[in-house]
């Protein structure tokens, strides 16, 4: 998804051209499309105080790349600006998670998870946006970005007036609440910037008292080691049993501080057909997604976010959510089925679980 650097050509109306560009991108499917200079500068020591305060827990590839994640031309060598793009994935009954989260027989997925992973998605149209660019420029220098590389992408998005960055640390606009995934064209050309748009969270601190870890430590600060997102999706490791009954049947990633955010009131529903939820996943019964075998598993997420979690992270947090269920036969003859699972990280959580089970019975 990149190409070589030359000069920029000369002689382009750049303000036409990004105007064309923003049309484009809305042709290719994108909801909104801005423009960005490569200035991170208060971003980059809000990183590195992050990262020394430990809070990205083992995501070594936070720190690996050193400052090129908040020095675009240093990632991208002649990058000049930033293309960001935001596309809608929000499903058309946001409502029904609530209902998933209140049934604790049900197993919860992030509502972002449940269509088509959405990488390879964006990254082919921001391709197809270059060629577009291409056939007006001639070569220029590119390359195309989707949480697929060390890219600052949320700052990137504010600055080029996509949204604000909430209190929970994710963006917000005033039209989409936060169900969008990004997406970021690196380039050489000197595009016309846009305005980075006002904040408008106010005192409003919902997403920070929701938090079932309290891993919103203040305003903008999100201790990852803390967050559910991190635990079920980015942790190999056993999750800490402290922060396992806090978990509940979150089974892969977690929505609630966007679910109680009031700008979602406004959040749009998907237009592109692949983020449509995929085998019924959104509310799905706990003792059958624990009955999975690996191929199961590998067949029923195939071309999903859910893979990353692995074989062994979902049975491990589909046994934390059973153990979090409400005592019942069932749940404990689907959680002694894997008592003897070849993964002692399997075994552990497993055997977890079904001391949260009998002592919700009663049982010494």
């Amino acid at each position: 998804m990149s190409a070589p650097a030359p000069s920029p050509p000369a002689g382009i109306d750049y303000a036409a051209l990004a105007a064309d560009i923003r049309r484009w991108g809305a042709e290719l499917g994108f909801q909104q499309v801005g423009i960005a200079d490569v200035r991170l500068a208060e971003d980059e020591a809000h990183l590195l105080d992050w990262l020394q305060a430990g809070y990205h827990g083992s995501m070594d590839y936070m720190a690996r790349h050193g400052v090129k994640r908040s020095r675009p031309a240093e990632l991208q060598p002649g990058t000049l600006r930033v293309i960001s793009v935001r596309m809608n994935y929000a499903p058309a009954d946001i409502g029904e998670a609530w209902s998933v989260l209140r049934d604790p027989t049900l197993g919860y997925v992030s509502r972002y998870a449940l269509g088509r992973d959405y990488h390879k998605l964006i990254r082919s149209r921001l391709q197809k946006l270059a060629e577009r660019i291409a056939a007006v420029t001639g070569p220029f220098g590119y390359r195309a970005f989707a949480d697929s590389a060390p890219v600052l992408e949320k700052a990137l998005a504010r600055n080029a007036g996509l949204g604000w960055t909430g209190k929970h640390t994710l963006l917000l606009n005033r039209e989409a609440g936060s169900y969008f995934f990004l997406g970021e064209l690196y380039t050489d050309l000197p595009l016309p910037v846009d305005a980075p748009v006002s904040a408008h969270c106010g005192r409003c601190t919902r997403c920070i008292d929701v938090c079932p870890t309290q891993a919103i430590v203040a305003p903008y600060k999100l201790d990852a080691r803390r967050c559910i997102s991190y635990l079920t999706i980015e942790r190999r490791e056993a999750i800490p049993p402290e922060l396992r009954p806090l978990i509940g049947n979150r089974i892969f990633g977690c929505d609630d501080c966007q679910l109680v955010c009031p700008w979602n009131r406004y959040a749009q529903a998907a237009t592109e057909p692949d983020f449509a939820p995929r085998h019924a996943l959104g509310s799905s019964r706990l003792v059958e997604l624990f009955a999975w075998s690996e191929e199961e598993f590998l067949a029923r997420t195939e071309g999903m976010a859910i893979r990353r979690a692995g074989y062994e992270g979902w049975l491990r947090n589909v046994a934390v959510a059973l153990g979090n269920a409400p005592y019942s036969g069932e749940v404990v003859a689907a959680l002694q089925a894997r008592a003897d699972h070849p993964s002692a990280l399997v075994r552990e959580h497993v055997a977890w679980a079904l001391e949260e089970q009998r002592r919700k019975r009663g049982q010494p």
